[in-house]
This record gives structure tokens, sequence and C-alpha cells, in this order.
């Protein structure tokens, strides 16, 4: 058999080096330059290959998790510090009722409608009206179970839905403001509002609020209007409101 041939000299051969100082911090090879009787020397550095590579497979893959948990922490951080929803109405005067000031009326004269909750049981618990910049607001609460729904529209007349009799209200425009989902004081709890007819300081659209009754399901206020100004029809919740805003003319 012939004899094995070792590296002839200036052969170079590449491998791991480890750098003195640093440990394995770096995988790049360096030129090994031997003479002709460096074959034992070679073994051993061939077989410090695999274990200088996996240094470095842990060393990148410690530094990649480093990094990834970095960046876990960095967001949990960054969610940490978001704020919560927070509710637009408040619990003190009027602002409780939304926003004081006038939005872009998305509005017309056209009757506006919505459909009660499958479980309304609720008894308007009281009324109140306010003028704003460019617009007056009714506000209807209720308490009891549910969400109410509604029917308000502009009416010839204002007549009383028990017994047909005419009801007086000021004003050139009459809206009829029709709730639905309702039930008697008797079996929502709720006491139902008794107060007289509303006027407010500050309004210019709305003139006069007079509340007729509740009736087989449905209560019904009359709401005067300087004229057939755009309206529009809103809920509100915590506590539960129905809110009418009239635009102002002009």
């Amino acid at each position: 058999m012939g004899a094995r041939s070792s590296p002839g000299a200036g052969e170079t051969i590449h491998a791991p080096v480890a750098h003195p100082g640093r440990g394995l911090v770096s995988c790049e090879t360096s030129a090994v330059k031997t003479r002709s009787r460096t074959a034992p020397v070679l073994l051993p550095i061939l077989l410090a290959g695999p274990i200088l590579l996996a240094g470095c497979g842990e060393s990148g893959a410690s530094e990649a998790a480093s990094s990834s948990s970095a960046a876990v922490e960095q967001t949990e951080a960054g969610a940490a510090t978001e704020s919560p929803a927070v509710d637009a109405t408040t619990e003190d005067g009027d602002a409780e009722d939304g926003d004081a000031e006038a939005p872009d009326f998305p509005a017309d004269t056209e009757a506006d409608t919505a459909d009660a909750s499958a479980d309304a049981d609720v008894t308007v618990s009281d009324i109140r009206i306010g003028g704003h910049d460019g617009f007056d607001r009714v506000v209807f609460e209720v308490g009891g179970t549910g969400t109410p729904g509604w029917d308000v529209r502009y009416v010839d007349a204002a007549t009383s839905q028990g017994s047909g009799d005419a009801v007086d209200v000021a004003g050139e425009a009459v809206l009829q403001v029709t709730l639905t989902g309702v039930g008697y004081p008797y079996a929502t709890g709720v006491e139902e509002y008794a107060g007289p007819a509303l006027t407010g300081a500050g309004t210019s659209a709305v003139t006069e609020v007079v509340y007729d009754a509740t009736f087989e399901g449905t209560s019904v206020a009359f709401v005067g209007t300087a004229a057939t100004n755009p309206f529009r029809v809103q809920l509100l919740e915590n506590p539960t409101r129905v809110v009418l805003e009239v635009a102002h003319s002009g």
C-alpha cells in the first residue's frame, strides 16, 4: 500500500481560530502555513473545528434569543402603556348628554326611527333640554331593562295617544317623539316623569317640550320648534338616554 501523503510545504489549511483574550467570538477562518512534519498538529485542529463551530452556533442562538426577548419586552411595554378606551360621556352637568359643541348635522326633516332591543322594558324617568352652539338638545332618560326604540317625525298637530285630544305645544312646527319598548312604572320599578312642560333658557330651535304619557307600550312627547328644522336622534348609555338634537335655523 502506498504511504499517505502529508500536506506539502506552503499548503494552506483553513480552520476556525479562537482569538486570545476574547474567547470564541469569531467564526472566521485563518490561513495556517504548515511544514512537511505538521500532520500530528493538524489532527487536533481538525477535531477542534466542530467544537468551535458549535460554540459559534450557540453564541449566535444566544444573541438571537436575546434580541427576540428584547423585542417581546419592548412590545409588552408598549402594550402596557396604551390608554384604555374612555367613555365620551361624563357624570356632571349637560356634558353627560354628549358633546356640547355642534357637530356637522347628518340630518334632515324626514322621520328618524330605530327598533327597541328584544328585552326592552323601560320607563321615562327624566326629560331635560338645553341650547348649544348650532343646535338645541332634548334628552329623554329612561330606566329599566334593555334599550328603547323610537319614531321621531314632524306632525301636523299634537294629539294625545290615549284620548285623541289636542295637546297645546308652543311653536311653528311640532316633532312627535314616540318611544317604544316602554313599560308601566309598576312593571319596570321606575318612577315615570311627571314634570311640567319644559322651556329652556338659551334655546332657539326648541320652543317647548310637552310629555304626553305612556300607553300600550309606547311613551309620547311633543317638541315644539321654531320652524321645520333638520334633526337627528341617537342613543346614549350609562344611563340610557334617547337624545334629540334640532339644528338652529340658518
